[in-house]
């Protein structure tokens, strides 16, 4: 399974849709996901990923990871997964 269908599938649970309704260009709030669902979707990402993401729910809009969309926020594990891979 590829980063985006597992981000798929995180944002889809949160959202209680169906992974085939989650699109790329999907934003959580156009899927219904609030500042809770998108602080408890970070946490199933980071522990999916074994990543730390860079996000302070209290400043959502101060730091380099992009909640934007589906596609951003799957582009932003894809980096953190390289940027480990390449620390160790």
């Amino acid at each position: 399974m590829s980063v985006q269908d597992k981000v798929i599938q995180i944002i889809a649970e949160q959202a209680v849709l169906d992974p085939s309704d989650v699109t790329p260009d999907s934003t959580l709030e156009s899927l219904g996901i609030d500042s809770m669902g998108l602080v408890e979707s970070i946490f199933v990402i980071e522990e999916t990923f074994d990543v730390e993401v860079p996000f302070n729910a209290n400043t959502p809009g101060e730091n380099d990871f992009d909640i934007s969309t589906v596609a951003s926020i799957t582009k932003g594990i894809e980096r953190l997964i390289a940027e480990q891979a390449g620390a160790s």
